[in-house]
């Protein structure tokens, strides 16, 4: 529901306001320095001089009053003096506002954004009480904000600020979220970006090849934003987040212990630490306590030349650190304002010097003290002490006798920053003061008055502001409010006697090229190790070339196992992702990290295997042809004309080519070779084998002829004798003398020859030669098709062996091979059958079962040839075709030939006709004819069976 609205007229609003009053909502409880008497510029000035607020016991019961501050910070009091320091120097210039004294007003801001808000409302109200939105007073023009120490506080301040164009520059405000225009339109700055300190830690850590970092960041903006920045950065470049733990602002035990514990338990050497001093002090105090040692810390600006942290033994654990430091100047004039002090001048600088020498200004304190100590220890107040009591600071003590951080300028860094920020101040001031009239960069070319300028006014000068300061020459100057990133990089190193000194290592500046942003001097560092060696930090040792990276399931980038490239794969990098195949012609060596050419192998001429190859295949050549001299030597004699003298020689013909066709096999295949050495071998056997089933078929018919013969000749031989029976006992049944009759039978008719019996005339010798010649023009035929249609040819083989690129012949077709050499099978399967059907032929010389015997051996050869070939691999499968070849030719030369030879050479006297007649069975007196004597004298298979009665 929508409530109304009561709308009173305009009228009605005067009389309103003259009633209302004004109410205090609250005071503030601010401390610091304030001069603005007869000063004709006030500028303002916040430092973190405490590093907390006191705690309040939360009681709403009474009035609030705005807490104080405690812990006192020597290091940023000596901020403090240097804007002090550097406005009395200012006002003694006559080349800079000669004529204008500057005032200042100074707040402490506690290290807390809630006194960071009260200083920078008060400093705008002009008085105590702060008004917001009103400057009370007539005082001099407030011309800019020096401050107000960490980012969190800047970003507070800078809020406030911005909302009246009111000028802030800031002296250790770092936080890349401050570079925002559109939320801090007036922020300005003389110390760099954290920009460029994360690119910086970043390539630190790249440059070492660590990839396994712990990060600890305040728990405020400048840690939130520097470390995103940071992980955004080594994320791209594959480095891994170990652990991040975030500082608590307000001090927690129980976190505290945590984070060490994470840090004592984590595998991560290399901790990047974006705080302040203030934030992390209660860890390393922690740490030290545990003796946390072997890590390497990474420290940020804002610490890394704090004496709040280089504390009497932290060089067992922060010794070799690396960190980066703000430009460092030597300041003239600063130390002796630093040691010139009246402790009575200002409250602030009361408690300094009580805090400093551990004593009070207050008499009357003191006295309190002394009584309550003498309470304590049951003692009475000595009479003579009683004038000067113990624990009274005399105000004379000597700052420079203890050696203080306040009274420390060997590490400018920070305090320069304020110089620098406090004469940009001064010099915009300047530039406004001289504008000419006519030619200012306001509206019709008018300029500010010093003495009532606005604040949006004095921030065109300072964002245009370009200067060199004093004793140092740098030139300062704003790029959208920031001034140029450039940092020494320093190491923590501990001296001869065991205290850390800040020595610089190298330099950044972020301006430059990439390439040449970060000079580093590596033999310079010195490590917090034992053996002083750049310490490593990695959640797994970098994979070697050869290996690739795996990645671990559920864990970080990082950590991962290094696994082996595969054969034929290689990684020429470290930390390879993945593994490269190697080209079809090369493979990975033992090490996985090139690849090589593969190894080109062929069974070539001139290697120990081809050379004896060659030679056996010569020998069997020769062998064969020695054989056909000698046969054509005794061409006319009855051995060399059994069963056709001219296959014989179309046996041998073969077995020479057979013999000469297993050298086309070695060597570098080519078209040629590769269709000579299949097509060769494939016509070789065939004829040879077409051959020998010539041979074989007449001894297999005259064979089975003789066979009948004998048969024949048993039956006619029992027939006479029964017919020689019957007379006999008819006769005795006519009681007549029969005489004895002696039955013989006769097998003496030798002089006929075989031939004319039509029987054993059915195979001619012009029918054996018709097979052999037939039988090899159709492997002529086929082997002719199979070169015309798919032939042969070289290949490189790849796949056979990994190392190797075997070079052999593609047979063109597994069918036409596998036809073509069955078809030799055939042939030869005929003639063992055909030999073994005529192996009963018994003589003096036989032949069928020489050519039986040997076509055993010919398939034991080929038989055992198909397991030895298929489990071989490159040029030994070649040697073992050719080893088969040449074992069955060698077979069949020998069986067949070499009984042939023996007696035409041996014995010489057994080659005679009657030696190639039959021989008598012993078993039944019967007679079989021969292998060699049917040839010429044949079988006397026709007798005439006569019974002669011989009478007494």
């Amino acid at each position: 529901m929508q409530l109304p609205i009561n709308r009173r007229p305009v009228a009605d609003y005067p009389q309103q306001l003259t009633e209302s009053t004004c109410k205090l909502k609250a005071k503030f409880n601010l401390s610091g320095y304030k001069d603005v008497e007869k000063k004709k510029v006030v500028v303002g000035g916040m430092f973190p001089v405490h590093k907390r607020i006191s705690s309040s016991d939360g009681n709403t019961s009474r009035l609030p009053v705005s807490s104080g501050c405690e812990g006192f910070n020597f290091r940023t009091f000596r901020w403090t003096q240097t804007m002090l320091f550097a406005i009395n120097e200012i006002n003694g210039r006559t080349e800079l506002l000669p004529n204008t004294d500057l005032g200042y007003v100074i707040y402490d801001s506690c290290f807390t954004i809630s006194k960071a808000v009260e200083g920078t409302l008060t400093y705008l109200t002009g008085q105590d009480e702060a008004v917001p939105n009103y400057r009370c007073g007539s005082g001099a023009p407030l011309a800019a904000l020096v401050g107000a120490g960490g980012s969190d506080l800047s970003i507070a301040t800078a809020r406030i600020l911005g909302l009246y164009h009111f000028p802030q520059v800031s002296y250790s405000s770092t936080c890349s979220a401050l570079e925002n225009k559109f939320q801090f339109p007036t922020f300005l700055r003389t110390i760099p970006n954290d920009k460029h300190q994360s690119t910086a830690i970043a390539q630190l850590v790249l440059r070492f090849g660590w990839t396994w970092v712990g990060t600890i960041a305040a728990d405020d903006d400048y840690g939130k934003y520097a470390i995103k920045d940071f992980k955004e950065q080594v994320g791209e470049a594959g480095v891994c987040i170990s652990f991040s733990e975030v500082l608590p602002k307000v001090s927690s035990p129980e976190d505290i212990q945590r984070i060490v514990q994470t840090i004592v338990e984590d595998t991560a050497k290399i901790i990047v630490v974006f705080s302040s001093d203030v934030d992390l002090s209660p860890l390393m105090q922690e740490l030290l306590q545990h003796n946390v040692t072997n890590r390497t810390w990474i420290a940020s600006e804002a610490w890394v030349t704090s004496a709040l942290i280089n504390r009497p033994g932290v060089n067992s654990v922060l010794g070799g650190t690396l960190g980066f430091g703000v430009k460092r100047a030597d300041i003239p004039g600063l130390e002796s304002h630093l040691l010139d002090m009246d402790p009575y001048a200002n409250p602030l600088t009361e408690e300094f010097w009580e805090t400093l020498f551990n004593c009070t200004l207050n008499y009357g304190k003191a006295v309190r003290q002394a009584r309550q100590r003498a309470v304590e220890g049951n003692a009475t107040m000595p009479r003579a002490v009683r004038g000067v009591p113990d624990g009274l600071c005399s105000g004379r003590e000597s700052i420079a006798q203890l050696g203080n951080t306040y009274s420390d300028v060997s590490q400018l860094r920070i305090t320069y920053s304020v110089y620098k920020a406090v004469y940009a101040v001064a010099n915009a001031l300047h530039n406004l003061e001289h504008c000419e009239d006519g030619q200012g960069p306001f509206v019709g070319g008018s300029c500010a008055d010093i003495s009532k300028f606005e604040p949006w006014q004095l921030m065109y000068y300072l964002k245009n502001v370009r200067f060199k300061v004093p004793h140092t020459g740098e030139e300062v100057y704003f790029e959208e409010g920031d001034i140029e990133g450039v940092y020494d990089i320093i190491n923590w190193q501990v001296d001869g006697n065991g205290e850390i000194s800040y020595v610089t290592v190298g330099n950044y500046n972020g301006s430059a090229a990439p390439e040449d942003r970060m000079t580093l001097r590596n033999d310079s560092i010195m490590w917090n190790n034992e053996g002083m060696e750049t310490p490593r930090s990695v959640c797994s040792e970098n994979c070697q070339p050869g290996t690739r990276k795996g990645i671990r399931q559920g864990e970080p980038v990082c950590c991962f196992d290094c696994i082996p490239c595969a054969d034929g794969e290689i990684s020429n990098a470290t930390n390879a992702r993945a593994c490269i195949l190697c080209p079809y012609d090369e493979w990975s060596n033992e090490a996985h990290d090139a690849c090589l050419p593969k190894i080109i192998e062929f069974l070539a001429f001139g290697e120990p295997l081809g050379i004896t190859l060659i030679a056996i295949s010569a020998f069997g050549a020769l062998a064969t042809i020695a054989v056909g001299v000698v046969l054509f030597v005794n061409l006319g004699t009855p051995l060399v004309k059994a069963n056709d003298a001219l296959l014989s020689f179309s046996l041998l013909f073969s077995l020479v080519v057979t013999f000469l066709s297993s050298i086309v096999f070695l060597g570098e295949p080519q078209h040629w070779s590769c269709m000579t050495s299949q097509a060769g071998l494939a016509l070789g056997f065939a004829l040879c084998l077409s051959s020998i089933m010539g041979k074989t078929a007449l001894l297999m018919l005259r064979a089975r002829v003789l066979k009948a013969a004998r048969l024949r000749a048993k039956a006619a031989a029992r027939a006479a004798k029964e017919a020689a029976e019957l007379a006999r006992e008819a006769a005795e049944s006519a009681n007549q003398i029969i005489p004895d009759v002696i039955v013989t039978s006769s097998l003496n008719n030798t002089d006929t020859n075989t031939c004319s019996d039509p029987e054993t005339d059915r195979i001619t010798c012009g029918h054996q030669r018709a097979i052999a010649a037939v039988a090899t023009l159709i492997q002529g035929v086929a082997c002719t098709v199979w070169l015309l249609i798919l032939p042969p040819h070289p290949v490189e083989n790849t796949a056979a062996q990994n190392i190797k690129i075997i070079l052999e012949c593609n047979e063109g077709s597994v069918i036409f091979i596998c036809c073509i050499f069955g078809y030799d099978m055939v042939l030869a399967l005929l003639a063992f059958v055909f030999a073994f059907i005529a192996r009963k032929l018994e003589d003096h010389f036989g032949e069928a079962k020489s050519v039986t015997f040997g076509m055993l051996v010919f398939f034991i050869v080929w038989i055992s040839f198909v397991p030895a070939y298929l489990s071989t691999r490159g040029k030994f499968m070649v040697a073992v075709q050719i080893f088969a070849i040449l074992a069955s030719s060698f077979a069949l030369l020998t069986c067949i030939f070499l009984p042939k030879c023996y007696v035409l050479l041996v014995k010489p006297e057994q080659n005679r006709e009657d030696m190639m007649m039959p021989r008598a069975k012993p078993r039944d007196g019967a007679y079989t004819g021969t292998s060699a004597s049917l040839a010429t004298a044949g079988t006397q298979v026709n007798n005439s069976i006569a019974s002669t009665a011989i009478d007494d």
